[in-house]
């Protein structure tokens, strides 16, 4: 079908870019249309975020030409131009400032000016937040901080800020990741009518319904080549995820699932476990060889449990006892006790993203090739490989820097440097936010190959999928409470959620 070219607003043509030899993306043709919602696909590693980088001029381009609304791009060109042009970006990674309020974070560097000054006009701007958080129906408080919002508040501050701007293209890179049905809903209502405003949007998701649901086009990259532009009539979850990883999955995401009790020795209690403001009175327990998964909406206090028994936030008040020991937790102990933590924010929490992937491989591992303060190389590049290995992080270069990755492999460098040490325990919150269908599987065999070594998981996801067809075990938050446990049963993803928002 022919397009008049007037109705396209972005267009590439043999786009390439290579990070030291490496190609990331070959010969890319690409266009988007004058108020479509156009969705990139592919697996981590396939050059989406690159593409993205690209188009924004975060990352020159090597060969190619990139036009939007009939003007040729530069190949490197700063932010400010960018925003100029009509382009507005909600990246994977959030880019708030902490410190900051939601106001301050939504116009910041286009702050309303008293007047003729240069200072700003701090009651108008936030008189501009309120608006804007009225019109779409958010759940903030343009005064409050940063800081004090949870990860799915700050992403949704994340698209009030693009929002706020006077976009033609909007681009959404997994803007969904940390947000709650209710959040992900309202955002879909947004699209929709930014849409029909004729707005652009180029949307990234590995959630194959969303990119079902919403797309008029899709295209498919494997490998940094475009393997496909599929139509609205040709869209299906099933076609794009052949595409994408050129296989079958060996197990389907949407089979059902039933609990069976691991009868191992208990290797983790907690018992009437508070924290103030933050949960109350919460006790289980975890059996070695167990998957135990904790579900519950963005604020239930699932994640808050997790980081206190890690040791991380404090405890108010109750009791942790590890192999039958009742114990303070600090995180200097939980490693010494065998206990990994991969938190909910890798970028922020989880990993040095300046660093290679050795040296953040090694970073929970000093004890191991560190004497009298000295380092030994020899034994750094053996447990980086090893790790390196364990997870097939690509490329398989000890010193590629980790910020260069994808989502999945980044997530792999993460779960490696826990994985490279004798665990007893494995707290991983939101395992598989934000990366592929293939990279998801390689994910749930290292938990899956852990727990049958014995190893005590405890499993925070908000992917209901996952949580049901990787647990044992489920108990279910809300408000800072318990208030369900699934086990030794069927379960559906509906269940899960009608207790999670205390239906049952």
């Amino acid at each position: 079908m022919s397009t008049n070219t007037n109705d396209i607003l972005v267009q590439g043509k043999h786009v390439t870019k290579s990070y030291h030899g490496n190609v990331v993306l070959e010969d890319i043709e690409f266009d988007i249309r004058r108020g479509e919602v156009h969705s990139l696909v592919g697996e981590n590693g396939a050059g989406k975020s690159t593409l993205v980088k690209i188009i924004t001029g975060v990352t020159p381009r090597n060969n190619g030409e990139v036009d939007f609304d009939g003007h040729e791009l530069p190949i490197d060109f700063p932010r400010t131009f960018v925003e100029k042009l009509g382009i507005a970006v909600i990246f994977q990674e959030l880019s708030l400032i902490p410190g900051l309020t939601v106001a301050q974070n939504i116009f910041l560097g286009r702050e309303p000016k008293l007047g003729k000054t240069r200072l700003i006009d701090k009651k108008k701007m936030v008189t501009d937040a309120e608006a804007i958080i009225k019109k779409y129906n958010f759940p903030l408080d343009p005064k409050a901080e940063i800081d004090s919002l949870s990860i799915g508040k700050r992403q949704l501050v994340e698209i009030l800020k693009a929002l706020s701007m006077d976009s033609k293209l909007m681009i959404m890179d997994e803007p969904t990741a940390s947000l709650n049905l209710k959040e992900s809903k309202l955002l879909f209502d947004i699209i929709k009518n930014l849409r029909e405003e004729g707005v652009s949007i180029l949307y990234i998701s590995h959630r194959m319904e969303e990119v079902f649901e919403l797309s008029d086009r899709v295209t498919v990259l494997r490998d940094g080549q475009k393997v496909a532009l599929l139509d609205r009539e040709e869209i299906s979850p099933e076609r794009i995820i052949s595409l994408m990883i050129g296989r079958d999955l060996s197990v389907s995401d949407y089979e059902e699932s039933v609990l069976k009790t691991v009868s191992g020795d208990t290797i983790l209690e907690v018992k009437k476990l508070c924290s103030e403001k933050k949960f109350s009175d919460i006790s289980f327990s975890l059996n070695k060889g167990e998957i135990l998964g904790i579900s519950g909406l963005v604020g239930s206090g699932r994640t808050e449990i997790v980081r206190a028994i890690y040791g991380v936030d404090p405890i108010t008040s109750g009791s942790v006892l590890f192999d039958g020991k009742e114990i303070t937790p600090t995180v200097k102990q939980s490693i010494s006790l065998g206990f990994g933590f991969v938190p909910e924010d890798r970028r922020q929490q989880g990993v040095f993203m300046q660093l290679p992937i050795n040296k953040n491989i090694c970073s929970t591992n000093f004890d191991r090739y560190t004497r009298m303060g000295f380092v030994n190389e020899k034994g750094e590049d053996a447990i980086a490989e090893s790790g390196i290995n364990m997870v097939s992080i690509k490329p398989k270069d000890p010193n590629y820097i980790v910020g260069n990755l994808s989502g999945g492999n980044q997530q792999k460098v993460v779960l490696a440097k826990w994985l490279v040490r004798d665990l007893s325990i494995l707290i991983i919150d939101e395992p598989t936010a934000g990366i592929d269908v293939g990279a998801k599987d390689e994910i749930y065999s290292v938990i899956n190959n852990l727990a049958r070594k014995g190893v005590g998981v405890l499993l925070i996801s908000s992917d209901l999928p996952e949580l049901t067809r990787l647990s044992d075990r489920i108990i279910v938050l809300r408000e800072g409470k318990m208030i369900k446990e699934f086990k030794d049963q069927s379960i559906t993803e509906e269940e899960v959620l009608r207790a999670s928002s205390g239906l049952i």
